[in-house]
């Protein structure tokens, strides 16, 4: 696991990188990763356009800042991610604002499709579910993961899968709708009680 990581480590770039990448793909009618078609560009285009608007309104609260402040160690985020993923364009801008809260904090991020002996470390209920982070120590040990959505959310989707198998093209506009309302509130809390659980380790 640890040589998997490292390997996918010397390939991450940051944030920023990452969004001019995405805007750059666009500018030639493209998406990130090697399956390309309509759909996925017009996903990207519209994540485009939500990140670019999250990244001016998100704020974190006193409360997140605080906890986050406590962190003692340095780590590293390893964000496994794609341009077109909705859930990516909800939740990294969040993620990105929380690691500009403290300099313990480095925010990294890869492609999934060019780094999926990665992402089968870290599936979810057998999936290659994305946004997926890996908090990382100074020696880069696995000390925690999340994603590819925020707790709350996380829920909405199991159950909806329970009642009817399947997402339908209405939940994830209501999902979407979901995101917008919520702020990024709801990855605040998931991250301010991460935090509390590493506090503890390091003590």
């Amino acid at each position: 696991m640890k040589e998997i990581i490292e390997n996918s480590l010397k390939k991450t770039i940051s944030y920023t990188d990452y969004r001019a990448l995405v805007r750059n793909l666009l500018v030639e009618g493209k998406s990130t990763g090697p399956e390309q078609s309509e759909a996925l560009t017009n996903y990207s285009l519209l994540n485009d356009r939500r990140m670019k608007r999250l990244d001016k309104t998100i704020k974190i609260s006193e409360e997140a800042i605080l906890e986050f402040k406590k962190i003692k160690q340095p780590q590293t985020w390893l964000v496994i991610t794609e341009g077109w993923c909705g859930d990516a364009a909800q939740n990294l801008p969040v993620l990105n604002k929380i690691a500009a809260t403290t300099d313990k904090i480095d925010l990294k991020i890869v492609l999934r499709d060019e780094n999926l002996a990665l992402m089968d470390l870290f599936l979810t209920n057998g999936g290659r579910s994305i946004p997926k982070l890996i908090a990382l120590d100074k020696d880069n040990n696995v000390i925690d993961s999340w994603g590819p959505r925020p707790t709350i959310a996380t829920k909405m989707v199991s159950d909806y899968k329970a009642a009817h198998g399947s997402l339908d093209p209405q939940f994830k506009e209501d999902l979407q709708l979901w995101y917008n309302k919520n702020k990024g509130q709801s990855v605040q809390e998931d991250f301010i009680h991460l935090t509390t659980k590493l506090s503890v380790k390091e003590a």
